[in-house]
């Protein structure tokens, strides 16, 4: 593979908008595209309060969505909004770290989950691409979860690939890897480097809820809130005795 990146390697700059609705991460990576991942500089641009309110909404109105392409209510408005944001969040990384755009040979575009139902063979998520591109002056590689789940898949999580080029070097197999954000997710890499991956329910989502409705902030920060208090065994018993943790993987 050829590319900007040192040794034919290509440098990639990802953009992940998460379900906690916080920020837009930013990282800068240069890859074979299977086993060699050279991490760089990463940076996190927060979302204003309204951006935020704008995108609750957002998951609000999505729930009427039945074809990829409609946008109800404030959606496609909100789109808009949030692609602007990660062309200038684009722009900000760069010049923190005096890169110039010629230096990046592509963008992988996540955009912000609205709905997502693999059972139906449908997810959402906002973002224009092609805008992105033309904003940015840089190729976008965008809809990742559409084409995993056009390809068999249920869109997430997409992680796995990235898990066993970090893990290449380790000797340990079989290894898993617990993935939380704020959907949390688990990959198994086996022997052969074979993978099983799925999301395992939810992560830091619930938790972030909790938070700003009791103690009217985003997160719990540090895990300090969680830090003190004590777990419910009852409680866990109950949870694990669901058929989910029967199935198989």
């Amino acid at each position: 593979m050829g590319g900007s990146g040192v040794g034919g390697l290509v440098r990639a700059l990802g953009l992940m908008s998460g379900t906690s609705l916080d920020g837009i991460d930013i990282a800068l990576i240069e890859t074979d595209g299977e086993a060699v991942v050279r991490r760089g500089p990463a940076l996190t641009v927060p979302y204003s309060d309204d951006m935020r309110r704008s995108l609750s909404q957002a998951l609000l109105e999505a729930r009427a969505i039945r074809t990829r392409t409609e946008r109800p209510g404030t959606l496609l408005a909100v789109e808009k909004a949030l692609t602007a944001l990660h062309a200038e969040a684009v722009a900000t990384f760069l010049a923190e770290h005096r890169l110039k755009r010629e230096t990046v040979d592509v963008i992988g575009f996540h955009g912000q989950t609205v709905l997502h139902r693999p059972k139906e063979a449908l997810t959402v998520q906002l973002g224009r691409g092609g805008e992105l591109a033309s904003l940015t002056g840089i190729p976008v590689v965008f809809d990742l979860r559409a084409d995993d789940i056009a390809a068999g898949g249920q869109g997430a999580p997409l992680v796995p690939v990235y898990h066993r080029a970090l893990a290449a070097e380790l000797a340990q197999r079989p290894l898993a890897i617990l993935n939380i954000g704020g959907v949390a997710n688990v990959t198994w890499i086996g022997d052969d480097g074979r993978l099983i991956a799925f999301d395992t329910g939810p992560g830091n989502a619930l938790i972030d809820d909790w938070m700003q409705r009791n103690r009217k902030v985003a997160f719990d920060e540090d895990g300090a809130a969680a830090a003190r208090g004590r777990i419910d065994e009852e409680a866990v018993r109950f949870y694990l005795s669901h058929s989910f943790f029967a199935a198989p993987p």
